[in-house]
């Protein structure tokens, strides 16, 4: 099953807050949402479960993004012990939320760079124990990044999640980042090797890059998606594949419009969400 939706609650709702914005998507034709926690985690643990039982009666499947400030690899103690608690934080309210996964940007690499995985993973295990005996199962989602300080790409986070071994640590593949890294994308190549850790389910994000004329790259700065990385190749893919996805358009400055033209392109490709 196909689930499309905005970062964010929707510009385009009528009434204010998430659940305007909840209601927004459901009379037109969508069905998810990522709650953005990026800047704090804003919503009252209440609240939250509130919103859970809102978008469980409305269908739509929520996902979190948590903090920017993470860095489970940092060299400070302070940031690392911080970076755990957003995290766990951010957990309690996407369990509140009934939501299935969380966006994470788990880390900037060490001097040592090739050491960055392991340490991280010492640290994901205290989260994972602390999880576990909360009897919290969400996904803790180890985002794929485009910065060249950031942990990690592709084939890294892959290689991360199998080393994990632990099916609560998944793939969360923001398409525009791997778009950016290279300056193209080949979504067959995505998919194909994505397909040792059997997901069930795919967490993504997709929006437009900017391209700096002066460098003639792809910047990780977010757009709308007109340009690059092109969608409807991908959209072809996911048919062909029969891809259970969530896709969050994470697009700037609206990425609600750019949720309905994402649903477009599929009805159009004889596909309608559900």
């Amino acid at each position: 099953m196909i689930f499309i939706g905005p970062a964010g609650n929707a510009s385009l709702a009528k009434e204010p807050g998430t659940e305007g914005s909840l209601k927004w998507l459901k009379e037109n034709g969508l069905n998810a949402q990522e709650i953005e926690f990026v800047r704090n985690i804003y919503l009252k643990p209440e609240r939250a479960e509130a919103i859970g039982k809102l978008a469980n009666q409305l269908g739509i499947r929520l996902s979190v993004h948590a903090p920017y400030f993470i860095n489970l690899a940092s060299e400070k103690k302070s940031v690392v012990e911080a970076s755990k608690r957003m995290i766990l934080d951010t957990a309690d309210r996407a369990k509140r939320l009934n939501a299935d996964a969380i966006a994470i940007h788990i880390a900037y690499y060490t001097k040592q760079k090739e050491k960055t995985a392991e340490i991280v993973k010492h640290e994901l295990l205290e989260i994972l124990e602390k999880l576990k005996k909360e009897k919290n199962d969400v996904k803790l989602g180890i985002e794929t990044m485009a910065k060249p300080n950031q942990f990690g790409n592709l084939d890294e986070v892959i290689n991360f999640c199998l080393d994990m071994k632990n099916k609560q640590v998944i793939p969360y593949i923001d398409f525009a980042h791997i778009f950016c890294e290279k300056g193209n994308i080949d979504y067959a190549e995505i998919f194909e090797k994505l397909k040792p850790l059997k997901l069930s389910h795919i967490n993504s994000h997709f929006s437009g890059m900017k391209y700096n004329p002066k460098t003639k790259k792809y910047v990780d700065i977010h757009t709308m998606i007109d340009k690059a990385p092109d969608f409807l190749p991908l959209a072809k893919e996911i048919l062909k594949r029969k891809v259970s996805i969530t896709i969050i358009a994470e697009s700037k400055p609206w990425p609600d419009k750019d949720a309905l033209k994402i649903k477009s392109i599929f009805e159009k490709l004889g596909y309608k969400l559900r």
